[in-house]
């Protein structure tokens, strides 16, 4: 059949290439370079657990805010690291390897895909994508480029999680039929809480990008998470970890139906909702995601049922249940069958899986293909809230 595209290939090969020549080669001793774009407080942390591994330097800072960029170099980068409010100034420099992205999510898929199409490897916090419409062009890129993309769903990389789904792999749970998500925070110190930002050092179009233009919104730059132009609340700040590490036990990342129930109850002047539920079907499972911003209460977790025995998992470790013989209304399970305790904070292993692919070229514990799926989760639980409460993959509403 006749290609539809002739200039296709053509196009693919000049990607390739133009990748490639951007990219420099490293050798056994060479340090990895890293510019850091979107240099706010998740984007810090994760500086902080580069600057604990070896053989990789922080060479350049980027942010739309002066104080934060200038931050970031004093703290994590060389002493002659260079500062930028244009984060394509990073990308034109051929001798840096990699970037890590943490921007409000509404500049991850444009920063991520110029940062591949210049030759760079990219760790990308999630969600990888602010819209379901994102993910078809950021994929195309990143195999055309075949760079190297770790999403940041850490627990891809945390040594008991993959302890865990290797145990529900093996049985000892039974069927699962349910899992149940659930994170909780409390941002009521937030209420009439007004951040303040010294507005002459801070590039407010820049910041907003594809957005709407507006005057500058002090709760909107600092709590843009918040903002349905800039994050996705708590569906894809939150429930995307446990979404993820649910699609990694079950094998399965495409939901067929979701139903979902959000409110404003109490942080009134934020657009997304403070306690919301949401319900995804996926064949014979269904994942949930109970969440309020209210109080700390359980913290945040997953609780995994099964036919012979149940696992509640959160990032301080696991513990399974073995199935009772009587109904009981105890909430608290006693005498655990097996107790596992986290390690170390998985942000540390996830970056140095990135770091690794880096130098192999090998896919990471969490490529793109994965961010993907998880942000595809929490995008469907939105429109499903968002909508008539009711989302499924034929489109019917």
């Amino acid at each position: 059949m006749e290609n539809p595209n002739p200039h296709r290939r053509q196009f693919v090969r000049a990607a390739l290439v133009t990748a490639a020549s951007y990219s420099r080669i490293l050798g056994a001793n060479d340090r990895i370079r890293i510019g850091a774009i979107g240099t706010g407080g998740r984007c810090q942390y994760l500086l902080s657990q580069l600057k604990m591994l070896e053989d990789n330097e922080i060479v350049a800072c980027c942010d739309v805010y002066e104080p934060r960029r200038l931050e970031a170099k004093t703290k994590y980068g060389t002493a002659d690291a260079s500062v930028h409010v244009d984060y394509r100034e990073i990308l034109d420099r051929k001798d840096i390897d990699g970037v890590v992205v943490g921007t409000p999510d509404h500049w991850h898929v444009p920063v991520t895909i110029a940062s591949v199409r210049a030759g760079k490897d990219v760790y990308c916090e999630k969600p990888v994508t602010h819209t379901l419409e994102e993910a078809a062009p950021l994929l195309a890129a990143v195999r055309e480029t075949n760079r190297v993309l770790q999403t940041g769903t850490q627990q891809r990389s945390w040594e008991h999680f993959a302890q865990a789904r290797d145990v529900i792999a093996e049985g000892r749970l039974g069927q699962v039929t349910l899992i149940r998500t659930y994170w909780f925070q409390n941002h009521i110190p937030a209420i009439g809480r007004v951040p303040s930002f010294d507005t002459t050092k801070l590039d407010w179009k820049r910041f907003l990008g594809s957005a709407a233009d507006r005057p500058f919104d002090p709760d909107q730059f600092g709590n843009w998470r918040w903002y349905w132009d800039f994050g996705g609340g708590a569906m894809t700040d939150l429930f995307i970890h446990w979404v993820d590490v649910a699609h990694w036990i079950m094998g399965d990342d495409s939901p067929s139906r979701a139903t979902a129930n959000g409110l404003k109850a109490v942080l009134l002047q934020r657009q997304t909702p403070d306690t919301m539920s949401a319900a995804l079907a996926y064949g014979k499972v269904i994942v949930e995601f109970d969440c309020a911003l209210l109080g700390y209460i359980e913290g945040g977790g997953l609780m995994i049922r099964g036919t012979k025995a149940g696992m509640r998992l959160w990032r301080g470790g696991f513990e399974i249940y073995d199935e009772i013989p009587r109904y009981s209304e105890n909430p608290n399970p006693s005498n655990a069958a097996m107790q596992v305790k986290s390690k170390q904070d998985g942000t540390l292993p996830h970056m140095k899986n990135f770091l690794d692919c880096v130098r192999s070229r090998k896919q990471p514990n969490a490529h793109v293909e994965i961010g993907i799926a998880a942000a595809r989760a929490g995008h469907v639980a939105n429109l499903a809230m968002r909508g008539s409460g009711v989302w499924n993959a034929g489109g019917r509403g």
